[in-house]
């Protein structure tokens, strides 16, 4: 599943791991991860620092259709949707190695 492979990751990680997994899924956890990248971007959070921290699919609407079948009867379809949620954290371990850094 895609969110398992990006959850925990860096961002650039992250989007290498989307940008070569040949799955259907790919393309919308790619987007989601670069509107949320733009979101902390837009705050002045450095993006070097950024680890996708959780990732969320929930179960969305279903929308009911029907299929029409021999004898003048319809069978159901439910189209199914998803809710993904992706947030991101500024790593810890980063930020303390560029302090040390700056004083020396």
């Amino acid at each position: 599943m895609m969110a398992d492979a990006i959850r925990g990751k860096k961002v650039s990680k992250a989007k290498d791991v989307l940008a070569f997994t040949i799955k259907r899924s790919a393309s919308p956890f790619a987007k989601l991860l670069d509107s949320a990248i733009a979101n902390a971007k837009s705050k002045g959070i450095s993006l070097d620092n950024l680890v996708v921290k959780s990732v969320e699919v929930n179960q969305g609407d279903i929308l009911y259709r029907s299929m029409p079948v021999s004898h003048g009867s319809a069978h159901p379809i439910r189209k199914r949707t998803s809710h993904i949620k992706i947030v991101l954290e500024e790593s810890k371990k980063e930020a303390k190695k560029e302090t040390k850094k700056e004083k020396k």
